[in-house]
Parts: C-alpha cells; sequence; structure tokens
C-alpha cells in the first residue's frame, strides 16, 4: 500500500521516468534542490511536507571523499587555492586529499565501487532532469520510480543507503523503505543459480588450459566464488603436497579486509582433485592473479556450450555447498558448521568453536588451518 501511494503521487506529478536510459549527469552534491511549486509536487500526496528538503551535504571530509568516488571517475578535486594556502607538517590539503581517496577506494572492492558509482549516476541524472534534490526522500522516490521488481527496489534502496551512510548523511527514509519492501517479500530471490554437478563441472574443467583447469577444481574444492579464486596468487597456497593443500586467503573474499581474523581464512583441501590441483600450482610458476579470466568472461563461455549455458560462475559454489549438505545428510561424520566455515559464511555468532583473538594470535598459517578442519569437508568434494 506504501508503494502504491508512492507510484501514484509520482505518475499524477509526471516524475516516474518515461524511459530507463542513463544520461550523463554532471558530478557534484547539489546545494539546492529544485524549487518546485506545490502544483507541480503538492506534499499532500505523499503526506510528507518537506520531501523536497534541500539537497543532502556530505558531513565530513570522508564523506565527500566517498562521494567523489561515487560521483566521478577521476574524483572531484578541491581548488588549487585552497591547495596553496593549506598545509599541515609539509603536506599539502591536495596530497592529503588524494591519499583519502585512494584508502577510500581500497575500502570497497572494484565491483562494489562500480555498482555504487552507476547507481549514483543513475539516480543523480534521474533528480537533475526533474528539478529535485540529490537526498534520501529524492531517493526513495528514484528506487520507487524504477518499476522494477521489490527483489530490485530493495538492492537500489540498500545501495544508495550505503552510499548516504558513508556520506555522513542519515539515510533512515531509504532504511524505512527496504523494511516495506522486506514485508513484500523483497528478501525472497526470483531466482538463484543453479548448483553445477561435480561430474559437469571436472568434465569442462579438464578440457581447459591449466590455469582456467586450476580455477575451476579450487573454486569447487573450497565451495568459493569464481572472484575470490581468480585473484588467488602463489603465496595464497602456503603449503602445496600430493596429499594436502593448503590455501590462506588473506584479504581477498569480499568484506576480509574488514575482518582478517575471520575463521574461514584458510582451506585445507584433501580428498579427489588435490593431487591434480598440486601439479596446476607447481606447473603454473609465480602467478598472480591465477587466472585472468573475470566472473563475467566465464558466465560468457558457458553461454556458447550447450552442456554448460544453463550454469552460471555461481553455479560452482552453490553446487558444492548443495553436494556437502547431501553428504551431511546421507550420514557423512563431519559437524554441519564447517560447510558454512568453508563457504566462508561464519562469524563468531554461529561458528564459535575458537575465538577470533585466536586467530590473530596464531603465526603458523598451516597448523591453523589444520585445527579449523575445513579437510574434514573438502575430502567429500
Amino acid at each position: 500500500m506504501v508503494l502504491a501511494a508512492v507510484r501514484r503521487a509520482l505518475d499524477a506529478d509526471h516524475l516516474l521516468p518515461s524511459d530507463r536510459s542513463d544520461q550523463n549527469p554532471t558530478t557534484g552534491l547539489s546545494r539546492e534542490s529544485g524549487r518546485t511549486n506545490s502544483s507541480q509536487f503538492p506534499a499532500s500526496s505523499l503526506g510528507v511536507a518537506d520531501v523536497l528538503k534541500p539537497s543532502a551535504r556530505a558531513a565530513s571530509v570522508i564523506g565527500q571523499a566517498i562521494h567523489e568516488l561515487v560521483a566521478s571517475k577521476a574524483g572531484v578535486g578541491i581548488s588549487r587555492a585552497l591547495a596553496a594556502r593549506h598545509k599541515e607538517n609539509g603536506v599539502s590539503v591536495a596530497e592529503a586529499h588524494r591519499r583519502l581517496q585512494q584508502a577510500v577506494g581500497r575500502a570497497w572492492a572494484s565491483s562494489t565501487v562500480d555498482d555504487r558509482r552507476n547507481m549514483w549516476r543513475r539516480f543523480q541524472a534521474w533528480a537533475s532532469g526533474r528539478g529535485l534534490g540529490l537526498n534520501p526522500d529524492v531517493a526513495v522516490l528514484f528506487v520507487v520510480a524504477t518499476s522494477v521488481e521489490p527483489q530490485g527496489m530493495l538492492g537500489y534502496s540498500r545501495l544508495l543507503s550505503a552510499v548516504f551512510g558513508h556520506m555522513g548523511v542519515d539515510s533512515k527514509p531509504l532504511k524505512v523503505l527496504a523494511s516495506v519492501l522486506r514485508g513484500d517479500g523483497a528478501s525472497i530471490p526470483l531466482s538463484q543459480a543453479e548448483g553445477i554437478p561435480r561430474e559437469t563441472l571436472i568434465s569442462w574443467a579438464r578440457r581447459q588450459v591449466p590455469h582456467l583447469r586450476l580455477a575451476a577444481f579450487v573454486a569447487w574444492k573450497t565451495a568459493s566464488r569464481w572472484a575470490e579464486v581468480r585473484l588467488l596468487t602463489r603465496p595464497c597456497f602456503v603449503l602445496v603436497s600430493t596429499t594436502e593443500v593448503i590455501i590462506d586467503w588473506g584479504t581477498l573474499p569480499k568484506g576480509r579486509s574488514r575482518n582478517p581474523y575471520c575463521l574461514s581464512k584458510t582451506a585445507v583441501i584433501r580428498g579427489a582433485l588435490t593431487e591434480e590441483i598440486a601439479a596446476l600450482v607447481r606447473g603454473a610458476g609465480n602467478f598472480s592473479p591465477l587466472t585472468p579470466v573475470t566472473t563475467s568472461q566465464l558466465d560468457g563461455m558457458w553461454a556458447r556450450e550447450p552442456r554448460m549455458c544453463r550454469y552460471s560462475a555461481h553455479s560452482i559454489k552453490r553446487g558444492a555447498v548443495d553436494h556437502l549438505v547431501c553428504a551431511k545428510a546421507a550420514g557423512a561424520p563431519f559437524p554441519e558448521h564447517l560447510i558454512s566455515r568453508l563457504a566462508k559464511h561464519t562469524t563468531d555468532n554461529v561458528d564459535p568453536t575458537l575465538a577470533q583473538m585466536t586467530v590473530r594470535y596464531t603465526s603458523d598459517v598451516v597448523a591453523l588451518a589444520r585445527v579449523l578442519r575445513t579437510a574434514e569437508v573438502t575430502e567429500h568434494l
């Protein structure tokens, strides 16, 4: 009902988009929202009198850096006059901003930066084309006006809420919208990747060049996303033998840089495929990354193959988890929480067997990996 009311108001005032083509918006947060009279956008239609309040400004220096990151590929520099006037300990303000932008850029995965940048530009084009400001209230209207499925709107609202939040701007309107959408069932996915059977993946991998074969085998044996595996470097393989291969993920998996001592930081590969993986690692030399093939490129490769076109890159992880769940249901002796640990789904709240502080105090990665017991599940993959 809430969404329907917002849609009716948008439609009545001709704020629904006539098409979904992206425009080339100017960068930067506007200081004032577009001024609209009551006939153009009657506040009573939405039941809020201040929906077009002045555009939100980044609330801090780091918030401004976040905005620069999503609003422009090159970033928006500070004025030359300001840079010339202000120096602290020999470092100019311009240099400090440059370093801050670099730190902000490293805080998110490149795919996250791209997603947030593209969404921000779509929002900016939509708002500027209608004389509206850039603030969370207008962002709510933008999300509803996109006319995508509730699942898509939930993703949009969460993404924009995260951007505003990092800017230091209160994103409560977007959070309320996300809550409304979840109440409409938006958390239930419309479709998910189909898990790939082990035999299908292995058969495909053995027809590929060595780096693709190695990536596919490691992704399966560690129940990992392709994007995580492809970025592995040779030093990540801390032990390689014909019976055991140990991987230290470091900060590669998404979000791991914020939690480098989680219990999923290592994986021990044993059982089937271990000897082949060891041989491929040794034969690959000092690789960085493991394979240049991205997730989208792998999806494209599979789309062209009749036997693989029904699967996507995420099918590997889903297939591996399905395989382990079925093995456990059939009586495999490993504790079920090890499935989550191997799949990198664990936190201290659901995997309390070893405190993260203990992981931090451990310097022997090989011993730690064995204590974390992922070998007990990889033997079944």
